[in-house]
């Protein structure tokens, strides 16, 4: 049985397991496993995985490798089986604080059957999705898997303007507030640069090792859009090297800055220390049981505290000529 794909459904959904494929009318969501299908599994359970190895003849390993948050980006074949594996960006909100990782998404192809495994549900295959109707993607599976490089370095791409964004942001709230929780949020944006860079260069090999032909046949409307990916794959690795040297820096410059604030409080605190000591030395020798000057003289009080005064005030336009106030 199959019905033609509505968009908006597919964005509402959680399905786990989709199977898509191809026709004259648009794109077809199926019960049934058909050549030449996409099957797309997200964060498949055993029994959905159970199927797909019964139906397809996929390898176990094939299956169970893009579940692994830590896989790297690669391509291998066996069996007359191709598995790629790409890293996705994957944003993660722990209260205000922004930060983005990235996971495997595995790409299978058996003959004319093509397998997407995610562990997470990402934005990535669906805005495939979106656009396979009109383009036709899924008419060719190598253009199709073409089609989800460009979808991933797209989201890179977003992902980083957003990551802009947010350091400007950071950026005004530090000027406001020299708080650990800024730098805590500029932290997590450098670790997320980080995981971008070296997924972004993993995927580029990726793309490079399918680009040389020797595991897939390409023609040359294919691989027009594998060099659409790399370019823009290649323009978000730039932009990942930029902003993690800029957010470098602007952590180093404000590291120094909190360190140079201390320096000022407490240079600022030894002075008012020195100051406030000079009347507390004069009372506390006033208050020995000996002889001591002016102690018979009516003004003794006074004489004393403007000695104390006198004192101080010496020391504090000493400071202010050496800049310590």
């Amino acid at each position: 049985m199959a019905c033609l794909i509505n968009v908006e459904k597919i964005f509402a959904g959680a399905a786990l397991l989709q199977i898509y494929k191809q026709k004259k009318t648009g794109i077809e969501s199926l019960d049934t496993i058909e050549k030449g299908c996409w099957i797309n599994l997200t964060a498949p359970t055993e029994d959905e995985l159970n199927r797909i190895l019964k139906e397809t003849q996929v390898l176990p390993e094939f299956l169970r490798y893009p579940l692994d948050p830590e896989e790297t980006s690669r391509v291998e074949s066996d069996e007359d089986q191709l598995l790629i594996i790409v890293k996705i960006p994957h944003p993660q909100h722990v209260e205000d604080v922004v930060r983005y990782e990235t996971i495997p998404l595995g790409i299978i192809l058996v003959e004319d059957i093509v397998i997407t495994v995610c562990p997470i549900k990402s934005p990535v295959l669906d805005k495939v999705i979106e656009t396979a109707g009109k383009q036709r993607v899924l008419s060719s599976h190598i253009r199709f898997i073409f089609n989800i490089f460009l979808r991933v370095a797209g989201e890179y791409l977003r992902y980083l303007r957003l990551i802009d964004r947010l350091m400007d942001e950071y950026e005004e709230e530090l000027h406001r507030s020299m708080r650990n929780k800024e730098l805590i949020k500029l932290l997590n944006l450098e670790k997320s640069l980080v995981y971008f860079n070296t997924s972004l260069k993993a995927n580029d090999m990726v793309m490079a090792r399918l680009g040389s032909g020797r595991y897939l046949a390409i023609s040359e409307d294919d691989e027009d859009i594998l060099e659409d990916a790399q370019i823009e794959n290649m323009q978000a690795i730039e932009m990942a090297k930029i902003y993690s040297d800029i957010l470098a820096g602007m952590m180093d410059a404000y590291a120094s800055v909190i360190s140079n604030n201390l320096n000022i409080v407490m240079k600022f605190l030894t002075a008012v220390t020195i100051v406030l000591m000079l009347p507390n030395l004069v009372a506390s020798i006033y208050g020995m049981n000996i002889e001591l000057p002016f102690q018979h003289n009516p003004h003794a009080f006074f004489i004393t505290m403007g000695l104390s005064f006198l004192m101080s005030a010496v020391v504090v336009y000493i400071f202010i000529k050496k800049k310590m106030f």
